[in-house]
């Protein structure tokens, strides 16, 4: 299908369905009104397996930052002991947010191109009994590493703390179970894999994360998850809510559901693979191995990477992202996430190929990798 120019390949926002770009311009309802009430907690509902979770979901119009920050004002009163888990741009958010809240931040510092070892975060634990919340990303899409979240969260022990988990760019594209791997806040947006414009965010707590929050002093208004609970049991949000995204996702839950959740992932970990293939046989450096790959987003090395990614945008209609703090200039990052197919990875390794000069090696290897799995 014929998708306007530049074509997105960045790791959010991600490119939309026709179908619910539609949805999206469905005449304005009262966000009081019975056909709202009739709707949303059905869209929350719908977002539950996603989440792996029983727990209520909560929406909140702002961006993944919004949801973010509602987990830390409702979780980090002044002075409460932190533990941020760095490991790129995304990860070191947390550490801000926390810092703005005047927690007492620790910082487990890891490296911007790999993954966080759970027996680290284990270790830290051990040595810091105090830590009172745990902030971490499952999906570093600044550097393209998907974290192992099950193992970080066992990786507890019998420590208390709480975990808080920023699945912004991972949810609907790689396996979330919140119940399961005992996560206590999950915290998400509409605007990657989820296939939804921008403008959303969601949050939804265990009942120890609520226990919680009921004790936390930080000061917060918009962001009071009392108020969103309080609201949902008569389907409503405390303020306006996007109206016009809770249309989209509605839809777009909609076409994952056809799909259905693992067919979903396949397909995420199948246009990883592709990619990876793809970028090797054009003789480019990924930034972390296989073992810690994102299903969502590659990262790849090359000298004068933005130069590099503005040529293929005005010659050939397609952008790639840049790369963020240390690796800014260094890396381009693609995205693979939401609405994209295997065709359209193959046709992404092409403008790569052409770009470089190197025809026919990326696409091959790429075509290799989805015969193998087909």
């Amino acid at each position: 299908m014929y998708r306007f120019k530049p074509e997105l390949r960045i790791p959010g926002p991600a490119p939309v369905p026709p179908q619910v770009s539609m949805r999206v311009a469905s005449p304005m309802i009262n966000h009081r009104g019975r056909e709202f009430k009739g709707m949303f907690p059905c869209v929350m509902e719908r977002l539950k397996p996603l989440f792996g979770t029983e727990n209520s979901i909560y929406m909140i119009t702002g961006s993944g930052t919004s949801g973010m920050e509602a987990a830390v004002s409702n979780l980090v009163s002044p002075g409460t002991p932190v533990l941020c888990l760095v490991g790129g741009f995304f990860g070191q958010r947390w550490a801000d947010l926390c810092r703005a809240y005047e927690g007492e931040v620790h910082i487990l510092q890891c490296p911007w191109d790999g993954g966080i070892e759970p027996a680290q975060v284990g270790e830290y634990l051990d040595d810091h009994p105090e830590i009172e919340v745990i902030f971490v990303v499952h999906n570093e899409s600044s550097t393209g590493v998907l974290n192992d979240i099950k193992a970080i969260s066992a990786a507890r022990g019998n420590h208390e703390a709480l975990l808080v988990v920023d699945t912004v760019s991972s949810l609907g594209g790689a396996r979330v179970e919140m119940d399961k791997w005992n996560l206590d806040v999950v915290i998400s947006a509409s605007q990657k894999c989820l296939m939804a414009p921008p403008g959303v965010a969601f949050l939804s707590a265990s009942p120890r994360a609520r226990e919680k929050m009921a004790q936390c002093q930080s000061s917060r208004y918009y962001f009071d998850i009392a108020r969103y609970e309080k609201f949902m049991e008569k389907g409503e949000t405390p303020f306006t809510p996007n109206i016009s995204n809770v249309f989209a996702l509605n839809e777009a839950l909609t076409i994952l559901e056809e799909e259905g959740i693992e067919n979903t992932f396949a397909r995420h970990l199948l246009m990883k693979e592709m990619v990876r293939e793809g970028v090797k046989a054009l003789g480019l450096e990924l930034l972390v191995e296989d073992r810690f790959a994102s299903p969502t987003v590659t990262a790849v090395k090359l000298e004068n990477a933005d130069a590099f990614r503005e040529n293929i945008r005005v010659r050939y209609g397609v952008e790639f992202a840049g790369g963020q703090g240390p690796h800014a200039g260094k890396v381009f990052r693609i995205g693979h996430m939401g609405y994209a197919t295997p065709l359209d990875m193959l046709t992404t390794l092409a403008v790569l190929e052409i770009a470089l000069e190197k025809y026919g090696a990326a696409v091959t290897a790429a075509e290799l990798v989805m015969n193998q799995k087909n």
